[in-house]
């Protein structure tokens, strides 16, 4: 039977009487005429508000309940969004990580969903995989592992899901599709499950199938398969990370199919669902929403969805795209995040608008909890939801926010028009017997440009079973039974500042906490600290370029490896690193500056690019892809030595030096006037820096 959400009419009582109950007794003179004149303009500002027109809605659960709520959540990956937020300095990062997790405090939030690190570009960067070659096993690549036990050690309850964007190139044995190979796939996959586990202690509670691509039938069943002869029956599978369609209808006439998919996740759903996928009787998820600049309309954007997909399309969970905006401001997508840490190095961050705006959710609920079947939309625009644990709990959250106020970056918004009103709320059933409740307001304040986000006022009495609410536009409410919330604070941080004009890194860290250097932003490849047992000298502790085959991709990923770094509005700079090439004869590496691409268009990318070759070249274009060139000739460069390569730009002109001798010089830049330092290869395989070094005016 097709589920139907149950939307109240409203019932519309015209009396002032409603508005404001006046009670006197004796007084003296004066005092009455006080409160007479008072009264008067009352009464005068009821009239010009349509008598003070009231809305009524009720709320019971003795009508019956909704579904179960299964949270709030960020997601961290699709990808490398929280590449920076590992390089914050202490105390820093544990704040930042308490505004995201900690319970009662923050956004305090119910699920983190990361990316399965595939090798391969997926908006924003590269993530490591657990396996880059088949043989191959480290499941301690990347930052995500230390991102869900941080994230798990503020809330022992979080629910943690993984899903693949790419594959490392194996798993599709040279082709650009993991399915040909179902059992391949699949095994990887429940491996970093496993590996979770037997490394971390994490149970990993979703997996998804392949991020906004093709899903494959076969493989989902094959997945489930797996996951149960490895004793991973708890495991639920998200599918398919996509569109609505046509996911729904295949699970319709598929029965093994629908019986090894938990949830049907959905990707910006605009809030609301299909037919089919309400007909399967799955749990529903926005299983990745918002991707919006975190200003108040974006705040705006996550207010209106937290609530309305559950009024519009019954999905129990939403999840951010992103957690927090923690990589390079000028990738793409750049402050896409519940809070902004973009600024290691200076160890400035932003708790921006959609912190609190979770928090009026997030802090009054739990996965668990079930929503009312009495939700709906407000009269006069917004939208009311209400949940309770059974136990005679109640939340409710309201949300009044304006169309212009409340736009996402996707999809489209259709007009809509919301006013000030006043709204009644009546509590039936169980929750007749609630006489208080606590109450906290968001005001997003467009027009004084004075916010106030989450700011706890006076409880508010019950009279009657009831309450009335004046409701300005763009508003939050929580109303609640319970007492706990809190707006956690911390010292503000450090001011903002550049990235530092002067910087080296000689990787010389023997037990590194993490894989990947501070503040290279992979964007095609994996740079990995590596440790060269073969060099006796100086170049013991180094930075390798690992990926030797083209992964399955999620996006175009350049056909060569490049790590940024730096400032991205750098124009006058000098770029130095020590470098050796593994690939004899067709190896290349090069150094650049002035690189103005980055995420799904690094392909495309532009700058200045210092290139050397094991065959004994060299050559400088004005492109990441080689094709125009602005000076080439011989280097004397071999595969297996180690070589000193220096590039200079200033204005228009730009020289090169090898091993501390002019190479080339004056070579005329043809563009762009600014952008980042890089580091990279010719194309996938082995390579090695060191002494990497920036100095900008």
């Amino acid at each position: 039977m097709t589920e139907r959400l149950v939307q109240q009419k409203p019932q519309r009582k015209k009396s002032l009487m409603r508005c404001v109950v006046y009670r006197a007794t004796s007084v003296t003179s004066p005092l009455l005429l006080c409160i007479m004149i008072s009264l008067t303009l009352l009464l005068f500002r009821c009239l010009s508000i349509a008598f003070c027109v009231t809305d009524k809605y009720v709320l019971d659960d003795k009508v019956g309940l909704g579904r179960v709520f299964d949270g709030i959540g960020g997601l961290s990956g699709g990808g490398a969004t929280s590449r920076l937020l590992v390089n914050y300095a202490e105390p820093y990062r544990s704040q930042i990580l308490d505004y995201l997790f900690k319970p009662n405090f923050g956004a305090s939030l119910h699920i983190l969903k990361v990316e399965i690190g595939g090798d391969a570009q997926t908006t924003d960067g590269t993530e490591p995989s657990h396996m880059h070659y088949e043989n191959d096993e480290n499941f301690f690549r990347g930052y995500e592992w230390w991102l869900m036990k941080e994230a798990k050690k503020r809330n022992p309850n979080i629910t943690l899901i993984g899903l693949p964007w790419a594959f490392p190139g194996w798993v599709g044995h040279g082709k650009n599709w993991p399915y040909d190979y179902p059992d391949i796939t699949a095994t990887y996959v429940v491996s970093w499950i496993i590996g979770a586990k037997q490394y971390h202690n994490l149970d990993i509670n979703y997996v998804g199938i392949w991020n906004e691509r093709n899903f494959d039938s076969k493989y989902i069943k094959l997945l489930r398969y797996t996951l149960d002869k490895s004793g991973l029956q708890s495991v639920r599978i998200i599918a398919s990370d996509n569109l609505w369609e046509p996911i729904s209808l295949f699970m319709l006439l598929d029965q093994e199919l629908r019986r090894s998919v938990d949830v049907i996740g959905v990707h910006y759903p605009g809030t609301t669902t299909v037919l089919e996928a309400l007909k399967t009787q799955k749990k529903l998820w926005s299983s990745e929403d918002y991707s919006t600049f975190n200003d108040e309309v974006g705040g705006g954007c996550w207010a209106r969805i937290l609530n309305q997909n559950y009024v519009n399309g019954l999905m129990t969970a939403t999840i951010s795209w992103n957690l927090v905006a923690s990589y390079y401001a000028d990738l793409p997508f750049g402050r896409d995040g519940l809070m902004t840490a973009q600024e290691p190095w200076s160890g400035s961050y932003v708790v921006e608008s959609p912190i609190w705006i979770s928090a009026h959710t997030t802090q009054f609920t739990q996965p668990g909890w079930t929503y009312l079947q009495t939700v709906g939309h407000l009269a006069n625009g917004g939208s009311y939801v209400a949940l309770t644990n059974g136990k005679g709990d109640l939340t409710i959250v309201i949300e009044t926010m304006t169309h212009d106020h409340s736009v996402c970056i996707r999809p489209p918004l259709l007009p809509f028009n919301v006013k000030s009103q006043n709204a009644t709320f009546q509590l039936k059933g169980s929750f007749a017997s609630i006489a208080q409740l606590q109450v906290w307001r968001s005001r997003f304040n467009f027009k004084t440009q004075k916010p106030t986000f989450f700011e706890k006022l006076s409880p508010l009495k019950l009279s009657d079973h009831s309450f009335t609410l004046n409701l300005e536009e763009d508003e939050v409410y929580t109303l609640t039974s319970l007492t706990n919330g809190q707006k956690g604070s911390f010292p503000d941080p450090p001011p903002s500042a550049p990235f530092p004009k002067t910087y080296k890194d000689d990787f010389n860290v023997a037990n590194p906490p993490f894989t990947e250097a501070p503040d290279f932003a992979d964007q095609t490849g994996v740079f990995e600290y590596y440790i060269n047992l073969t060099d006796p000298g100086p170049h013991v502790f180094t930075l390798r370029q690992v990926v030797t085959q083209m992964p399955v991709t999620w996006t175009t990923d350049a056909d060569q490896t490049i790590s940024v770094i730096g400032n991205y509005k750098w124009e006058n700079l000098t770029v130095s690193c020590d470098v050796f090439m593994e690939t004899v004869k067709t190896g290349g590496v090069f150094i650049a500056a002035r690189v103005d691409q980055g995420g799904q268009s690094v392909r495309s990318a532009k700058g200045l690019f210092y290139w050397v070759f094991s065959d004994g070249s060299y050559k400088v274009t004005n492109d990441l892809a080689g094709q125009t060139v602005l000076a080439e000739g011989l280097s004397g460069t071999r595969a297996f030595g180690w070589h000193t390569l220096t590039l200079t730009i200033k204005g228009q002109y730009a020289t090169g030096l090898l091993n501390g001798y002019t190479l080339w010089k004056n070579a005329v830049v043809l563009g762009p006037k600014n952008g980042w330092a890089a580091i990279g290869t010719k194309s996938f395989e082995l390579a090695q820096f060191d002494n990497f070094a920036v100095t900008a005016e």
